[in-house]
């Protein structure tokens, strides 16, 4: 994550000595997580850009960085790090996908809030979502099946969820799966045994965050690394950006920027 971050502002100073060009119209495709960052800002940016006109649509990660990759979108939003295959895809045709660390975030396991359970390991974490956990009384809850709630293989925040908690085991094929954050949300808040997981700026009163070996997430525990679950959240672009792209990315990282970003519930980098 550090030699990540260090990258990210030598990004940051670059963009910051390139100039303006022509104003027109701006298509931000990708993660459902980075999604309200990004309505929030073009929001913002385009009060003071009358010229501008944004389109922000979701998608999920995986999606954004092909539209990336096909030259479909200005901007692909990401809740991870690109592949290297994905890269390569890129290059092949042409371009070189530029990354920009635009917010922190904590990846929060979710549950219905009647549910008393309070705190799962890392280990119950993965033993639920491989389904060799099945009853919640074999982690201190009631004696009642889980029903286990997961993310489509696009999605950044499924990418996530497998490196940290199923350290590349596969997700039980008995899992729902549903299509975003504010898709799961709802369904662990419409089931009384249901898990799942959510970006933190998604989390509402009608669901309740589990702590993870002990540490709740937050602001705080995202920032100094100490809740076992955060990521960065990405934009990227096509190349270095110039004009419109590359006033957008730099009004996100600026103070103005980095406030909505906390407004949003996320984790402003700076």
């Amino acid at each position: 994550m550090k030699a990540t971050k260090v990258f990210v502002t030598a990004l940051l100073a670059m963009a910051l000595s390139v100039g303006s060009a022509l104003a027109g119209d701006l298509a931000v495709n990708g993660s459902t997580t980075v999604l309200p960052i990004a309505q929030a800002t073009a929001e913002k940016f385009m009060e003071s850009h009358g010229d501008v006109t944004i389109s922000v649509s979701g998608g999920g990660s995986g999606n954004g960085i092909k539209a990336i990759i096909d030259g479909t979108t200005d901007i692909a939003n990401a809740s991870r790090f690109i592949k290297d295959k994905e890269v390569e895809a890129a290059v092949a045709g042409g371009a070189y996908p530029v990354p920009f660390g635009i917010a922190l975030d904590a990846l929060l396991p979710v549950v219905h809030p009647s549910n008393e359970v309070t705190d799962l390991s890392i280990g119950q974490l993965r033993r639920i979502y491989t389904g060799e956990i099945t009853n919640w009384k074999e982690v201190g809850g009631a004696d009642q099946p889980i029903a286990v709630v997961g993310r489509d293989t696009s999605s950044g925040t499924y990418e996530t969820w497998k490196e940290k908690i199923l350290v590349k085991e596969e997700a039980s094929p008995k899992a729902m799966v549903v299509a975003s954050n504010g898709a799961m949300v709802q369904t662990v808040a419409q089931n009384r045994l249901a898990i799942g997981y959510i970006g933190i700026g998604y989390l509402n009163d009608s669901v309740k965050p589990l702590a993870v070996e002990g540490v709740a997430g937050s602001a705080e525990t995202a920032r100094s690394g100490v809740y076992p679950v955060s990521r960065y959240l990405y934009m990227f672009t096509r190349g270095w950006p110039t004009g419109d792209a590359l006033n957008f990315i730099n009004f996100v990282l600026s103070d103005a920027g980095q406030e909505i970003v906390a407004k949003t519930g996320y984790v402003p980098i700076r």
